[in-house]
Order: C-alpha cells, then structure tokens, then sequence
C-alpha cells in the first residue's frame, strides 16, 4: 500500500482495536444509513464511476428546481444522484 510504517504506538492502537468486541463499539456518533444511500452506494470491489462530460438540454423549471433544492452541493451532483437513485430502483425491478 505504500507510505511509511506503522509507529509502535500505532500498532498498539491498532490491536487494541483488533481485540476489541462489536458489541463494545460506540457507534452513537455515526447515523444510520438510509435505504437512498444503500440503493446509491458503490459496491464492494467496484471503484467509483468515472465522470463523463455530457450536453444535455433540460426544461428550465427542472433546473431551476434541482438549483433550488441541491443545498450546499453542486446542482449537477443532485442531477446524477437522482438519476443514480433512477437507475438502481430500475436494475432492481429488472432482478
């Protein structure tokens, strides 16, 4: 994997937490995750996509509306999240 070595002082952590429990874990910091976000996760052993630049023309209500709506993310990643969610729902129908 590269980089330097672990410290003795991180090798120590890290077997502290080698032979810590699951049921010993505070996980109370860390919400749930929604079924959007497993529907839209990158599975296991697959990297994520690559971007592909595209021209698309869209109705200009539905852009203002993804602009209005995208929070503090750019309006083009609610797009692609959209479409994502679209996608996986549609691969799920087809399974």
């Amino acid at each position: 994997m590269g980089g330097k070595p672990f410290s003795s002082e991180e090798l120590e952590q890290l077997a502290r937490l080698r032979a810590m429990r699951d049921e010993d874990i505070d996980f109370s910091d860390i919400p749930e995750l929604t079924e959007e976000q497993w529907a839209t996760a990158v599975r296991p052993g697959l990297s994520r996509p690559t971007k592909t630049p595209v021209t698309i023309r869209l109705d200009a209500d539905v852009v203002s509306w993804f602009k209005e709506h995208a929070g503090d993310k750019p309006y083009q990643t609610e797009i692609n999240r959209v479409l994502r969610q679209h996608v996986a729902k549609a691969e799920k129908k087809r399974a």
